[in-house]
C-alpha cells in the first residue's frame, strides 16, 4: 500500500465515531471534508442519491442515514444545521455516487468496500472460512483497541513508554509471561509485521475478549493511574488465560500462525470485489 493510500485510509479512520455500545458511524459533514466537497449543497445531492440506492437495496434509510441536528456558532448568533450519522454501508453508497474524478473518492470506494464486506459477513460468521473469520475479528479487535486506548488515556496512561508497558502487560497475562517482542519472535514475523495480523480467528477472539473486558473494567472501576491500569490489563489477560485452561483449550502461544497476513487477505477480497464490478455485479469503480 502506498504512503498516499495509507494516509487517506487514516483520514477515514480519524473521522470515525464510536458509540458507547461499540458501533461506529461517520458524520456526513466530516466525510464531506475528507472527500473534498467544499459546498454542503453539492454533497447533500450525493447523499440523496445514496439514500435512493439504499432504499432500492431493501435496507432502511433511517437506520443507515439517521438525521441529526447540530448547533453551530455563527458570529454572535447560533443556528441549527442538518447532519447525518452514516453507517459504513451509507458511506459505501455515498462514495459510489461521488465524483469519480476525485482521487479520494476512489480511495474511499476501496476503504468502505472492505468495511462493508466485514459488516455483511459478520452476520454469517459460523459459515465463513478461516480467512474471512480472521478478517471480521481483526476488524473488531482494531475497533476495540481504539476504545481501550481511550480508556487507558483516561486512566492515566499518557506517555508512549507508559502505553507500551500497559500493552505488554495485557499480552503477558494472556500469553503466560510472553511480551509483544516474544510473541513476535515466536511467530517468526519480520520487522513491521503486526502480531495481530498473523493470528488465527481463535487467537484473535481470545485477544478481543482481553481487550474488551479491560476497557470495560478501566471505565467501571474508574482507574486513575498508569500503574493501576497496567495491573488491570495484566490481571484480565491472566483471567482469560485461566478460562482457556479451565475449558481445556489451547494456549494462545501454542496456536498455529497463519501464513497469510490480514493485508494479503484484504487484498484478495478486494480483487474479488473488483472482479464482481467488472462482471456488473457490484458498482465498485463507478
Amino acid at each position: 500500500m502506498s504512503d498516499l493510500i495509507a494516509r487517506e485510509y487514516k483520514c477515514f479512520e480519524d473521522i470515525k465515531q464510536i458509540r458507547k455500545d461499540g458501533s461506529e458511524y461517520w458524520y456526513a459533514r466530516d466525510l464531506a471534508d475528507v472527500l473534498d466537497y467544499s459546498k454542503w449543497e453539492n454533497f447533500a445531492k450525493v447523499i440523496k442519491r445514496a439514500m435512493i440506492a439504499c432504499e432500492n437495496s431493501g435496507r432502511s434509510v433511517s437506520d443507515d442515514f439517521p438525521e441529526v441536528r447540530k448547533i453551530v456558532e455563527a458570529g454572535a448568533t447560533s443556528k441549527g444545521i442538518v447532519d447525518y450519522e452514516l453507517s459504513r454501508y451509507a458511506c459505501y453508497l455515498i462514495v459510489q455516487n461521488g465524483d469519480p474524478r476525485k482521487e479520494v473518492i476512489a480511495l474511499g470506494q476501496t476503504y468502505f468496500a472492505i468495511q462493508t464486506y466485514r459488516q455483511e459477513v459478520a452476520d454469517r460468521f459460523n459459515q465463513l472460512d478461516e480467512d474471512s473469520r480472521r478478517l471480521v475479528v481483526r476488524g473488531d479487535v482494531k475497533q476495540w483497541n481504539q476504545l481501550l486506548a481511550e480508556a487507558a488515556r483516561n486512566a492515566g496512561v499518557i506517555s508512549a513508554e507508559e502505553f507500551a508497558i500497559f500493552q505488554n502487560a495485557g499480552y503477558m497475562g494472556l500469553y503466560g509471561g510472553m511480551t509483544v517482542d516474544d510473541i513476535h519472535r515466536k511467530k517468526g514475523l519480520a520487522i513491521g509485521q503486526k502480531i495481530l495480523d498473523y493470528m488465527g480467528s481463535t487467537e484473535l477472539i481470545a485477544n478481543l475478549f482481553r481487550i474488551s473486558q479491560t476497557e470495560e473494567k478501566l471505565r467501571k472501576d474508574e482507574v486513575s493511574s498508569a500503574a493501576q491500569a497496567t495491573a488491570v490489563h495484566h490481571a484480565v489477560g491472566r483471567e482469560v488465560r485461566e478460562a482457556i485452561e479451565k475449558i481445556g483449550g489451547t494456549m494462545p502461544e501454542d496456536l498455529p500462525t497463519p501464513k497469510k497476513g490480514i493485508k494479503e487477505i484484504e487484498q484478495e477480497h478486494l480483487e474479488r470485489l473488483k472482479q464482481k464490478a467488472m462482471d456488473g455485479q457490484l458498482m465498485l469503480d463507478e
